[in-house]
């Protein structure tokens, strides 16, 4: 396999901040790695995001040596031996090498060492547990690039112990492969997350929600969400009866172009009904937005159908905004897919852009308006009237109707 990466031909490797990290870190024979996302991603020629270091240096001589060399030193985990730099702004992740002494499905106690290959054998996947020098020579105690050329993702060492260690390693199985995987699931792999798939009931909300979201996101992440229905993986995580077919008509849709669904969205396609919604908002820990977007969707009742005219898809653009319309149109039209009308209406939410009403309550009350609601109601009415209008009459116009308005006693 490859003995090292060549770091001319990987900018991040040689980036004056990244230069000015390793710096400091290796200033006195203090040794540090590059490990992670960073290097999985360059050995597969996929970009390179969040760059991750691995030292001996305990967490505070990493602090030290940071701060001596002028570089930000945030203790972001350091009861867990990590620290982010900052580096022109740029943040890096450090960690110290670390093993495990005990753990209990959701968290792990650690101890600090000095030896890479007990840091590797607590990682999760083998593609994961790779090492890079600056020089770019490679550390690879578990095979991980081997791995990484067949596209598998397999844990380090067993994977049912590597699953009780942390039962979100189960769904981290689902999302790697759904990202960097190709062909069926590891079988030993899949077999562990099958057999340890009740631990997952043990997590926090918000823990599992990041990595299905993440999973979600995914190039092409039906595959995967079938093969976690067919192992009873979804139903420890989400409400039944699913529905993926749905899910994967809204993908079909929207890849014509050149678009993916948000996760919230995808999530929605999923499940079967509003109440299957509340609860999914409530054991995921959604956000305030995420949550509201989902109810809004599972409501689907603002009319929205395939045979809408232009007009009264402009209305309701204009009454619900483009993203909202665009959520519920998909839900309707997973149901429908193969209807050409559906993609019409989402060439309009795409490229029309609803007007901003021109008055205001300034404008009410200069056309003789009395303060308090009537001043709400008189815009309101004009409002409806200028959209019956599809939007079309101007300023002057709208103020010719707001005055005709509260000469007949509107106000």
């Amino acid at each position: 396999m490859m003995l090292r990466l060549n770091p001319s031909e990987h900018g991040w490797m040689t980036a004056l901040s990244t230069n000015a990290v390793m710096d400091a870190l290796d200033a006195d024979g203090g040794g540090a790695r590059f490990v992670g996302g960073a290097v999985r991603n360059a050995l597969l020629g996929e970009k390179v995001g969040d760059i991750d270091i691995a030292t001996p240096l305990t967490p505070d001589e990493v602090i030290r040596r940071l701060t001596r060399a002028g570089l930000g030193a945030v203790p972001t985990g350091i009861a867990h031996g990590t620290i982010t730099a900052i580096s022109s702004g740029k943040p890096f992740e450090i960690t110290t090498l670390r093993r495990d002494v005990s753990t209990d499905g959701r968290r792990a106690t650690i101890a600090f060492t000095d030896r890479w290959d007990e840091d590797a054998s607590r990682r999760d996947f083998t593609m994961n547990a790779i090492y890079a020098a600056r020089d770019g020579t490679l550390f690879d105690p578990t095979g991980g690039q081997v791995d990484i050329a067949e596209r598998r993702v397999r844990f380090v060492g067993d994977a049912a112990t590597r699953i009780r260690e942390d039962y979100l390693r189960a769904l981290r199985l689902f999302r790697f492969h759904a990202w960097y995987g190709r062909g069926p699931i590891d079988a030993t792999a899949l077999a562990a997350a099958r057999t340890e798939k009740a631990g997952l009931k043990t997590l926090s909300g918000e823990r599992v929600q990041k990595e299905l979201f993440r999973l979600l996101q995914a190039p092409d992440p039906i595959p995967t969400l079938q093969t976690m229905e067919s192992a009873g993986i979804l139903a420890e995580i989400l409400p039944q009866p699913l529905s993926i077919a749905r899910l994967s008509a809204i993908r079909t849709l929207l890849a014509a172009r050149g678009r993916h669904p948000i996760p919230a969205v995808s999530l929605m396609a999923m499940l079967p009904n509003e109440e299957a919604a509340r609860r999914a908002s409530t054991d995921l820990r959604l956000s305030n937005a995420d949550r509201d977007r989902l109810m809004h969707i599972a409501k689907r009742d603002d009319g929205i159908e395939a045979s809408l005219s232009q007009q009264a898809a402009r209305h309701l653009i204009y009454r619900l905004g483009a993203a909202r319309f665009e959520d519920e149109l998909l839900l309707e039209a997973s149901e429908t897919p193969h209807d050409s009308r559906w993609d019409v209406l989402l060439s309009e939410a795409e490229n029309w852009k609803a007007p901003k009403f021109p008055l205001d309550g300034r404008d009410a009350m200069d056309a003789g308006a009395s303060e308090g609601p009537a001043i709400g109601r008189s815009l309101k009415a004009v409002e409806e009237w200028w959209a019956a209008e599809n939007f079309a009459p101007t300023r002057p116009a709208l103020l010719r109707k707001l005055k005709e308005f509260l000469a007949a006693g509107g106000a």
